[in-house]
């Protein structure tokens, strides 16, 4: 098993797999303790059974660059496969601003391919390696050096069975005329504003049910103190203050230290300092905004007229035409965009690309008249009137 640690082994392991192509690619990290992961390894593969061919890549090895590799996912003639790639992608666009193209990810490509919904990465192994993994080193510290032979075969089994699975999802996609289907999908993973979460934005991720404009005001400054505060110290945001202490401050409004010690919620770490200081400036910003800039919750479905005799046709021809082309039924549309379509609405992503081809069209001749549905034993048949 081959562990890389120097700029030179990884640039020399890079140009063979320009010349393949594809590469597997798989990371292992730690967040438990950053706000941004500490990638502590990096797992590659190529096609082959040869012992190079598979490799492991410690990028806390002291002088090694990831340059070589970051070259490697600017290459538009190899195919970067990985699985569930969205965690992976993030630590590569923050270490290295580079998104990996051309892009697969076998997740994506296994729910367009009848595989169910979030499939996870040992039923592929188990269902098209016909192999098995061992979990045993899943939850270990792989900041800790040396590895042990245990994490080295479970990190290297997280590349070399994704080659098989890659090969054969790839394969049925062609005989499907499905590839376009997954590569619509991969364009939010492509897109580099998937993994930068703005401050002024983060008020958006808190839960509340309240809608006045004043407590969400608070809510959206706190929430901006912490972000930015987690973003620049580098720490997990649950570290700086957790959603439900955030909300306790937006309603008791705390304008002293002392006021602050009141808090139910908050960590004790947070009522003194640097962090109670931009907890109060927060709140005393949020407090004095005015009305015409206040956050305005989306309300929008609350004025949605949702037909639910329509609402649960659709739902009933969605499970029929999920079954028929064997695509997982959130794939194609979500509870809240067919309630959307029973309503009137014709902007959802059920009704554009290869969505309203597979499902999108004959949501819409239903909701016209034009096309009714019929049971035909323990199947549901769909006519046109």
């Amino acid at each position: 098993m081959i562990t890389i640690t120097t700029t030179d082994g990884l640039d020399a392991f890079c140009k063979r797999a320009a010349k393949a192509p594809y590469v597997t690619v798989d990371t292992e990290f730690l967040r438990e303790r950053t706000y941004y992961a500490k990638l502590c390894l990096v797992q590659l593969a190529v096609p082959g059974e040869a012992e190079e061919d598979a490799v492991l890549v410690d990028p806390l090895a002291k002088g090694l660059s990831l340059d070589p590799l970051y070259r490697l996912f600017k290459n538009k003639q190899v195919v970067k496969v990985f699985h569930a790639a969205r965690q992976d992608l993030e630590i590569f666009y923050v270490e290295g601003g580079v998104i990996p193209a051309p892009l697969f990810d076998t997740q994506v490509a296994a729910m367009v391919c009848g595989f169910g919904e979030q499939v996870g990465y040992e039923t592929l192994v188990r269902k098209i390696a016909r192999s098995s993994l061992d979990k045993s080193s899943r939850f270990t510290d792989w900041s800790r050096r040396p590895l042990t032979e245990a994490q080295k075969t479970y990190a290297q089994a997280d590349v070399t069975h994704l080659r098989q699975i890659y090969e054969h999802l790839a394969g049925e996609l062609d005989k499907s005329g499905r590839r376009d289907w997954v590569e619509e999908e991969l364009g939010i993973l492509s897109d580099p504003s998937t993994y930068v979460i703005e401050p002024h934005e983060a008020w958006k991720r808190v839960k509340t049910r309240t809608s006045s404009g004043k407590f969400l005001s608070i809510v959206k400054e706190l929430a901006r103190f912490r972000e930015g505060y987690a973003q620049s110290k580098n720490v997990p945001r649950s570290r700086v203050m957790k959603d439900d202490a955030l909300l306790e401050l937006a309603s008791t409004k705390p304008a002293s230290v002392k006021d602050l010690s009141r808090s139910r919620l908050l960590l004790r770490e947070a009522r003194r300092g640097e962090v109670a200081e931009g907890i109060l400036a927060a709140i005393k910003t949020g407090v004095e905004t005015p009305a015409k800039d206040q956050p305005k919750p989306d309300r929008s479905r609350d004025k949605l007229q949702v037909n639910p005799a329509l609402a649960d046709l659709l739902r009933v021809l969605l499970k029929a035409k999920s079954e028929k082309l064997g695509v997982a039924q959130k794939l194609i549309a979500t509870s809240s965009e067919l309630d959307e379509i029973a309503a009137g609405l014709r902007e959802g992503a059920a009704l554009k690309g290869w969505r309203r081809k597979a499902f999108g069209e004959d949501a819409l001749k239903l909701c016209e008249g034009k096309l009714a549905l019929r049971a035909n034993g323990s199947s549901v048949e769909v006519f046109e009137v």
